[in-house]
């Protein structure tokens, strides 16, 4: 099979566990290889993935082989594959209009953002010039303006575009609609783990509802020490991915909570927990009788490899929809792999969605 030519827009953390993963599988088999949900999607294996671009802004990467950046600081996710080949592809300098909070300039440089003063390239340039055929977006939360520009970029481009973050694009329907008319493919937003707080919050929600437990009231607290949770203590920039978060469990329930009876977000910056993030889940709710009952879960789990399995799905799903000429959102990886789609379906049947596209049973 050919690769297929994938741009990154931030040399983060996932990022780093996304490239590390490609050449982690490189030498298993569909037996051995465990933490992935497909071994082949389309005929394409993980290992078929291949980074053409990069792009960044802190000054410790912009420069530097990606297979160097991905190790360097502010980065501190767990390291399970340090031989990573030289790939030829050094990260450029992006734009950074607000992808880094002002903030952020308050924390030593081990933890922060350092930002490069090189000159931002031409990103149409560097897409064009690379050959790449989708990109994956992983800018900070609350990126706002970044995110919408490089969407543009990448229409302009005619690249494949996969919405990592919680800014909504797939959820936006004038940047879904421009997406159709290029006929490029588009995955969004903001991406689930395997096992993370999002999808088991949800998943007990669900577990309530199919047992007749009536929820009254639930929240999720979330910890972590990587850049990321850094980037959130400014609750500015919080708007799209409580909306995000909440709107995953909300979606389903038969009724949805009273805004003022489920809280679900971000709770604070811990530097010593670096890329592991701890949830704290809490639900209260009444069984037959209207007796009261309660659930306490505490969850931790490295917080980027949880969700790059769901990417590495979701970049061959572009790719099989890039060679089968389909364009637009593609509704069931997008439900099955995102929290926050442009439709919500429950799990099971956004898997089963999903294998239906794999099939060619549905177009998207």
């Amino acid at each position: 099979m050919n690769k297929i030519k994938i741009a990154v827009i931030g040399v983060g953390n996932c990022t780093s566990s996304l490239i590390q993963g490609v050449y982690y599988y490189k030498d298993k088999n569909p037996k051995d290889a465990i933490g992935l949900m497909h071994w082949d999607i389309g005929g394409y294996e993980p290992c078929d993935i291949e980074v053409v671009a990069a792009f960044d802004v802190d000054k410790r990467k912009v420069g530097k082989d990606v297979s160097e950046a991905i190790f360097s600081e502010p980065n501190c996710t767990k390291i399970f594959c340090k031989d990573i080949p030289k790939m030829g592809v050094n990260v450029v300098m992006g734009g950074v209009s607000d992808g880094v909070a002002q903030h952020m300039k308050e924390f030593p440089d081990d933890e922060t953002f350092v930002v490069s003063k090189e000159k931002e390239v031409d990103i149409v340039d560097v897409l064009k010039k690379s050959g790449a055929e989708v990109a994956l977006n992983y800018l900070p939360v609350g990126s706002e303006k970044a995110v919408r520009f490089y969407a543009d970029c990448c229409l302009e481009a005619n690249v494949g575009f996969i919405n990592c973050v919680p800014v909504f694009i797939a959820s936006d329907n004038e940047f879904a609609e421009r997406f159709k008319q290029k006929n490029l493919p588009i995955i969004g937003d903001d991406i689930k783990a395997q096992i993370g707080a999002t999808i088991t919050h949800r998943t007990l929600a669900k577990l309530f509802v199919d047992r007749g437990i009536k929820l009254d009231r639930t929240y999720q607290l979330n910890t972590g020490g990587n850049t990321d949770f850094l980037n959130m203590i400014a609750r500015e920039r919080l708007k799209s991915k409580k909306t995000s978060k909440t709107e995953a469990v909300q979606s389903v329930l038969d009724e949805p909570l009273d805004p003022k009876n489920i809280h679900i977000g971000p709770s604070d910056y811990v530097p010593w927990q670096k890329d592991n993030k701890i949830c704290f889940i809490r639900m209260e709710g009444r069984m037959f009788g209207d007796v009261p009952m309660n659930l306490e879960l505490r969850l931790s789990v490295e917080d980027s490899p949880n969700s790059a399995g769901c990417v590495i799905d979701a970049i061959r799903c572009c790719k099989l929809a890039l060679d089968r000429k389909i364009g637009g959102i593609l509704t069931s990886i997008s439900a099955y792999t995102m929290k926050h789609p442009p439709q919500q379906f429950a799990d099971g049947k956004a898997r089963d969605m999903v294998e239906e596209f794999l099939e060619g049973k549905r177009e998207r």
